[in-house]
C-alpha cells in the first residue's frame, strides 16, 4: 500500500497495490502493520455502509463531539465521490482548510480521515455504494456538523446537488455556530 498526505495535513489518502493477471487483480486494502508504521488506527469497532442512488446526492458534513471524536477509513465500493474533508481542530494551522479527493471502485482508494475533521462526500455516479471503518462507535448525541455549502470553508462540489438529507441543509453556519 501506498500512505499520501493531503494538502491539509491528517487525512491520507491509501491506494493499494495491485498484483495483475489472467484472473483479474490481488491487493491488500489494510495491513494492521502498515497502518500502525503510517500512523494511522489498526482497530476500527464500526463499519457502515452508504448505498446512494441518485448521482450528485451529498452526504455531509458529519463529525462527532468530544469526547466521543471518531476517525474514518472510506472506500468507494461501486460508482465514485468526490470525497471532502474540512479541519476543525482549533489549534490547526490549517484550521477551516478543505482538502478533497476522488474515491471510486476504478481507483480502489480509500481516505482515511482522522478525528477533529468534517467529511462529507457528493456522488459521481447513479448507485454509488461507500464503506466506512470507523474507529469508535456512533454516539447519536455527539453527532454534528457543518453544512455542505457553509462560506467559511468554500468547498467545490463538482455536481449540482441533486439530492441532501433536511437535516445536512439545515446545519447552521459555522460563523455562527462558532460565535
Amino acid at each position: 500500500m501506498r500512505f499520501s498526505a493531503l494538502d491539509v495535513p491528517g487525512p491520507v489518502l491509501v491506494e493499494i497495490e495491485p498484483l495483475g493477471d489472467e484472473r483479474g487483480l490481488f491487493a491488500r486494502s489494510f495491513c494492521e502493520r502498515e497502518f500502525a508504521a503510517a500512523g494511522l488506527p489498526t482497530r476500527f469497532p464500526q463499519w457502515n455502509i452508504s448505498v446512494n442512488r441518485c448521482r450528485g446526492t451529498v452526504r455531509g458534513m458529519h463529525f462527532q463531539a468530544p469526547p466521543y471524536e471518531e476517525a474514518k477509513l472510506v472506500r468507494c465500493t461501486h460508482g465514485a465521490i468526490h470525497d471532502v474533508v474540512i479541519d476543525l481542530r482549533a489549534a490547526s494551522t490549517t484550521f477551516g482548510l478543505a482538502a478533497a479527493v476522488t474515491l471510486s471502485r476504478e481507483n480502489r482508494a480509500a481516505l482515511f480521515v482522522p478525528a477533529g475533521f468534517a467529511h462529507g462526500f457528493q456522488t459521481l455516479d447513479d448507485d454509488t455504494e461507500v464503506l466506512y471503518a470507523m474507529s469508535a462507535e456512533y454516539v447519536p448525541d455527539a453527532a454534528r456538523g457543518v453544512r455542505w455549502d457553509d462560506p467559511a470553508f468554500q468547498v467545490k462540489w463538482p455536481l449540482p446537488v441533486s439530492v441532501i438529507s433536511d437535516r445536512d441543509r439545515r446545519f447552521p453556519d459555522w460563523a455562527a455556530e462558532s460565535a
